[in-house]
């Protein structure tokens, strides 16, 4: 009977371990310097959150709302896959979005699994009907404290377009002398969007290399390469920074291993 119920805790540990990596949020704080940013932009606030899959934190995403509520941002942005094709659910995106918008203006862009499921084009215009701004190889202008910042976008290249094409298509007619922000799914292509002119880019779509190692980092990417770099965290690509997103959730049935889920906060600086 002891043996029994030491097995029993051990195996409730080992439950409450993972329930902990799937669930326990943390806030990954940056401020970064962008050249051409006008004095009046100084101290944006940006929350990115991105790979959210079909992970729930509390009752209609209560727990990822505060938190998100609690940075006061300017802008969210959504970096890809908010929702899964394995585990599909229309409205379980639709509402978690819908209690951004009270928070911030939120823009979006697509993921491989968006770009992979069949339902992805009625979300898309549920969600552009609730007010979301999706970019889809284009840019628009934000405007704050009477300046701007021009937000350019592309969709995830799992859906067949070209991602150079597509980058040339969402830069068209830029101005170069304002801060150019770029929301892309993949972080491998950063050389492409330095070499394009982009100021910031943010990433995700590497869930910080799913498993995690201390004082190591990420056990392996999406393209089941071991010990990948550019997984998580703020990198340089020449005069471009680029910010990449642990992600929040999972794809199919896969979990995180110390490796809490995301929630990046930017505070711009000129």
């Amino acid at each position: 009977m002891k043996r029994f119920l030491k097995l029993l805790a051990a195996f409730g540990l080992i439950e409450g371990f993972l329930y902990l990596n799937q669930q326990w949020l943390q806030l990954s704080t940056y401020r970064i310097r962008v050249n051409k940013l006008p004095s009046e932009l100084e101290g944006l606030r940006i929350v990115q959150i991105s790979d959210l899959h079909h992970a729930r934190f509390g009752k209609n995403q209560r727990h990822l709302i505060d938190h998100v509520n609690g940075q006061n941002p300017d802008i969210i942005f959504i970096t890809g896959d908010l929702v899964d094709r394995f585990f599909f659910n229309e409205v379980r995106g639709l509402n978690t979005v819908k209690s951004l918008l009270d928070i911030a203006p939120v823009y979006l862009i697509t993921g491989n699994h968006e770009e992979l499921i069949e339902g992805w084009f009625d979300l898309r215009d549920h969600l552009k009907e609730m007010g979301v701004h999706i970019l889809a190889n284009h840019y628009e202008l934000f405007h704050h404290n009477g300046k701007c910042l021009q937000i350019a976008g592309i969709e995830d290249p799992a859906g067949g377009k070209d991602p150079e094409v597509m980058l040339d298509n969402a830069l068209a007619g830029i101005d170069y002398s304002l801060p150019i922000l770029l929301l892309a799914h993949r972080p491998e292509h950063h050389k492409l969007y330095a070499e394009r002119g982009v100021d910031v880019t943010f990433n995700g779509h590497a869930h910080g290399g799913i498993i995690r190692i201390p004082f190591i980092g990420g056990l392996i990417d999406h393209s089941y390469r071991l010990f990948p770099s550019r997984v998580e965290g703020v990198h340089k690509t020449g005069n471009m920074i680029q910010v990449i997103s642990r992600g929040l959730g999972n794809s199919g049935s896969m979990f995180r291993l110390l490796n809490r889920p995301e929630i990046v906060v930017i505070e711009l600086l000129s």
